[in-house]
């Protein structure tokens, strides 16, 4: 019996905090971070505000923990996807397919990030996708290295890749149908492109000189 008690009262624990992540979602979705309040979202659960307080202090830690939970799928797939990459092309594109996936399956989430990016930067000291993506200069330092790619400035390359993954990832949270493989092969093309083209200009400076 007391195991059964101890099962149910987890149940309702996990219960209770769908509830609340999803009223808040609701709410800010259709008011915006800034017009929303916890009398708001506890409102849209119908609990008592006492349980909310037992989950959540505040509105910024709810809002944390929807960015939380969307940063640790966009991890997943990160990590899944780059194990297959072998050279560059492939790591830029798996690293935009995790992006847009992960855009996909919760498009709500990077809205509300798009739109409130002064409060994702205090929560986590950065955009949302940067928190996942930190690491790209460093593999384009090591592609240098190595010879896969030319000498070439990792800072505005990087920018270059957020520039694009933030852009494009609105438009993949704003499609109706989202097609993360499609938008990941546009954005592959083009920023290896760039890439083709930077050397080539480079090169014919060099020849020239």
């Amino acid at each position: 019996m007391i195991k059964e008690n101890l099962g149910k009262r987890e149940q309702n624990r996990i219960n209770n905090r769908k509830a609340i992540i999803s009223a808040a979602r609701e709410c800010f979705s259709e008011k915006g971070y800034d017009q929303v309040t916890v009398r708001d979202i506890i409102r849209r659960t119908g609990l008592a505000s006492g349980t909310f307080y037992n989950y959540f202090e505040d509105k910024q830690s709810i809002f944390s923990a929807l960015l939380s939970d969307y940063i640790e799928r966009l991890s997943s797939h990160l990590l899944e996807l780059r194990k297959s990459s072998d050279s560059l092309e492939s790591f830029i594109h798996s690293t935009y397919l995790a992006v847009f996936t992960a855009i996909s399956e919760d498009p709500v989430v990077y809205q509300l990030a798009h739109t409130n990016n002064r409060v994702i930067r205090e929560l986590f000291g950065e955009s949302i996708i940067g928190t996942n993506i930190a690491t790209l200069e460093n593999d384009i330092e090591d592609a240098i290295q190595r010879g896969v790619i030319p000498q070439i400035d990792t800072t505005l390359l990087s920018a270059a890749f957020f520039g694009v993954a933030y852009e494009i990832g609105l438009r993949v949270a704003n499609t109706s149908m989202p097609n993360p493989a499609q938008a990941a092969k546009f954005a592959t093309g083009l920023f290896m492109g760039g890439i083709k083209e930077i050397t080539a200009t480079t090169l014919h400076s060099e020849t020239a000189s």
